[in-house]
C-alpha cells in the first residue's frame, strides 16, 4: 500500500491529509498527542487508514524512528512536513530547533526512505521571502551542511536574532536552501521534493499571529493582496496536491509561494 507520512497534523495537515488520504495509508505523526490522538479519531471516523506517531522533529532519534515506521507500513510515496514553531509561539533557540534543524532531519531521515515515483513536500512561510539574501558561502553551508552541524554554524548563532520573528525567517529563508539540496538526494531515489511558502492562513497559529503585536502588519498586506482575504487550509492542500502528483513530475527543488498575492504587493509598493 502507498504510504503518505503527514509530519504536523494542524489545521493544514489535516487538509493535506483528506486530500491525499483516499487509497492510502496515513502515517499521521505530532509532537502534541493529545492533539495526535483527536485527529485520528476524527480521521478514522471518517473512513481514513491511519497510524499516528508522536515526533519530535528536532530529534534525529525520534525522526529516524518516524521514517523507519512510515517504511515499514508500504511504499512511501508522499512526505508532507507541516510542523513548525511561530514566533509567539517559542524563544529563538526552540524557533531554530524546530524550524530549521527539524526540517533539515526530516529530509535526512526520509530521504532515505521514499519510494521510486514518490514526492515531498515541505510547508515554509511567506516570511522567507522577505529575508536579505544570504552570503554565498553561508548559502552553501545552510543547504548542504550535515543537519546534525547546523545549528553549529556561526549564522545559525541564536545571539545573531533579535528576536523570535527574525529566527523564523531566517529558519524558513534557509528551509528553500535545504528543499533544493534535496532535491538530489532524494533524486537518486526517483523521488522529488519542494516547498511551500503559504502567507497568511486561517488556522489556529495563524490566527495567533493575526491577534499579536504584528497582527495589524499582517492585516494591511492581506488588505493589499490580490487576493485580498486569508488563505485556507484547503488553499495550502490543493498546491500540496499539485506538487506530490504527477502533474508536476518535471518538477523539483524548488518553492511555491501561496500567500494570495501579498509578497507581490509588498514587493511592488502596494501596501499602503
Amino acid at each position: 500500500m502507498n504510504v503518505v507520512a503527514i509530519i504536523g497534523i494542524g489545521g493544514m495537515g489535516q487538509a493535506i491529509a483528506r486530500r491525499q488520504g483516499p487509497g492510502a495509508h496515513i502515517l499521521a505523526a505530532d509532537h502534541n498527542e493529545e492533539l495526535l490522538d483527536s485527529v485520528t479519531g476524527l480521521l478514522r471516523d471518517e473512513g481514513y487508514e491511519v497510524t499516528p506517531q508522536v515526533v519530535d522533529v528536532s530529534s534525529r532519534e525520534s525522526v529516524a524512528a518516524l521514517a523507519g515506521r512510515a517504511a515499514s507500513l508500504g511504499d512511501v510515496r508522499g512526505v508532507v512536513h507541516t510542523a513548525g514553531l511561530s514566533p509567539i509561539q517559542a524563544p529563538v533557540p526552540a524557533i531554530l530547533a524546530v524550524d530549521l534543524l527539524g526540517v533539515a532531519l526530516v529530509l535526512e531521515e526520509f530521504g532515505k526512505v521514499v519510494a521510486a515515483g514518490g514526492a515531498g513536500v515541505v510547508i515554509a512561510s511567506m516570511a522567507g521571502h522577505f529575508q536579505a539574501a544570504f552570503p554565498a558561502e553561508d548559502a552553501l553551508r545552510l543547504a548542504t551542511a550535515p543537519a546534525d552541524d547546523l545549528l553549529s554554524l556561526p549564522i545559525a548563532d541564536p545571539a545573531r536574532f533579535a528576536d523570535s520573528g527574525q529566527a523564523y525567517g531566517f529558519a524558513k529563508q534557509a528551509n528553500l536552501l535545504r528543499v533544493q539540496a534535496a532535491s538530489s538526494t532524494w533524486g537518486a531515489r526517483g523521488a522529488r521534493v519542494n516547498s511551500i511558502s503559504p502567507g497568511v492562513i486561517a488556522t489556529p497559529m495563524g490566527q495567533a499571529e493575526l491577534g499579536s503585536g504584528h497582527g495589524g502588519v499582517m492585516k494591511a498586506m492581506v488588505g493589499a493582496s490580490n487576493a485580498g482575504r486569508l488563505g485556507t487550509p484547503a488553499d495550502i492542500a490543493a498546491a500540496a496536491d499539485f506538487l506530490l502528483g504527477p502533474a508536476s513530475g518535471f518538477i523539483s527543488g524548488t518553492d511555491l509561494l501561496v500567500d494570495g498575492g501579498v509578497v507581490a504587493a509588498v514587493r511592488t509598493g502596494n501596501l499602503g
